[in-house]
């Protein structure tokens, strides 16, 4: 194994895989913590997907601790600690509190983090989060309902979550390449910072900055800063060239279901109501998860044919206020993943074996449902966002787990172009 990584979500994990396919590694995306007799699965990389993102601190550690152990039991080579573009976190965690684990766990005492990923608009400069135009603080993820990010500066907001020193690679230092940033970053650990935000506006940056940290134990970051990863491990003479395998083909019913509250997910919504059957529930007006369930059984039958059909508990920010007012926070999400993974365990039973889920939240939920332990990665539907084929307690199928924030905005009309029905 060369490179082993743990993501604090379901949808960032495969996001992680598509970029590593994409370099040329045998990837393969494991479901919770592997039990201490899972085998290695004969892959370059191995991502093992947590549900942490939004758990309490102490939690999420324990987990990515357990991941660690069960990676380093196969050698591997590099860690990469895989958490969302936007940053998704809180002052109490959880990024802060598990890179610090890890890194004391592997006595590396310096990480860089990096969530940019410029093809999907998140850039870093001089420390600030932009996402497209806009600061990280002005593009919506002011609203997010669980982890509302306020602050665009990353150095501050790191900082927060840490009781190590945080400090800055800047764009000025970045653009000069490689041996700048290495150089760089050897600074800022000899000064005892644990952490270097670093900057990037461009996939050229990334690649920098992955050829900077060949030799790091631990990396953190978004799927973006992985670009560079694969050619250290070839010019190594570790890895091969490989393509991305092509999946088996899983003929059936076609659904999507949508738990983000993104202004891209909405979006998405907004433009497949054109072109599919859709159901939009409402937790607000109807707060319970057996009665959600029972509305989508009901508007679910006799539609399953060879016309995806979509599901959807997204509202806008003002209507998720309203439901968390009403029944709180961890409860009114807990409502809507509940409902959805139910309602995607009897789309599955209906016969649907492509399936598309927003929202990391509802992806872990809907995947814990369904019982899958692994995921093979193919190919990209856009960037981020690859089918992948599932394996578990049930039955093999298509799956294409999205981050809230991806994916264009035809991008549930465009999944299954092409799909065998």
């Amino acid at each position: 194994m060369l490179l082993g990584a743990i993501a604090d979500d379901f949808t960032g994990a495969t996001d992680l895989c598509s970029t590593l396919v994409r370099g040329g590694m045998r990837t393969v995306q494991l479901i919770g913590v592997p039990s201490p007799d899972t085998p290695a699965p004969d892959a370059d990389a191995v991502v093992v997907a947590l549900k942490s993102r939004t758990i309490p601190a102490g939690e999420a550690v324990a987990q990515s601790l357990a991941a660690l152990d069960w990676l380093r039991r196969f050698g591997t080579r590099q860690v990469f600690f895989k958490y969302c573009s936007t940053f998704d976190s809180t002052d109490a965690g959880n990024i802060g509190p598990v890179a610090d684990a890890l890194v004391e766990a592997l006595g590396c005492g310096f990480a860089l983090a990096c969530p940019a990923f410029p093809t999907n608009a998140r850039t870093v400069y001089q420390g600030h989060l932009f996402v497209g135009s806009v600061l990280l603080n002005e593009s919506g993820m002011e609203h997010h309902p669980l982890t509302p990010m306020t602050d665009p500066n990353l150095v501050r907001v790191l900082s927060r979550q840490t009781d190590g020193t945080v400090g800055l690679v800047p764009f000025a230092t970045v653009v000069q390449g490689a041996g700048a940033i290495r150089k760089a970053m050897t600074a800022l650990k000899e000064q005892g910072r644990r952490y270097a935000i670093v900057d990037a506006v461009t996939d050229a940056d990334l690649l920098a900055i992955g050829e900077a940290a060949e030799s790091h134990a631990l990396i953190t970051g978004g799927s973006g800063v992985a670009m560079g990863l694969p050619a250290n491990f070839r010019r190594a003479g570790l890895l091969g060239t490989h393509d991305a395998a092509d999946l088996p083909a899983t003929p059936g019913h076609a659904a999507v279901l949508a738990g983000s509250c993104s202004r891209a997910t909405l979006a998405q919504i907004g433009f497949a109501r054109e072109h599919m059957p859709l159901l939009a529930l409402d937790p607000l007006a109807t707060p319970d998860a057996d009665a959600l369930v029972a509305e989508a059984r009901n508007w679910i039958a006799g539609k399953l044919g060879r016309t995806p059909i979509a599901i959807a508990a997204s509202a806008t920010p003002d209507a998720v206020a309203a439901l968390q007012a009403k029944l709180g926070r961890d409860q009114a999400g807990a409502l809507v993943e509940d409902a959805l993974s139910r309602i995607a365990a009897d789309l599955v039973q209906g016969g649907v074996r492509n399936l598309v889920v927003a929202g990391g939240e509802t992806s872990g939920a809907v995947v814990s449902r369904l019982g899958v332990h692994s995921l093979r990665i193919g190919a990209e539907i856009d960037p981020g966002v690859p089918w992948t084929y599932a394996e578990g307690s049930g039955p093999a199928m298509r799956l294409a787990l999205k981050s809230g924030n991806f994916g264009a905005r035809d991008f549930f009309v465009k999944a299954f172009a092409g799909l065998e029905a």
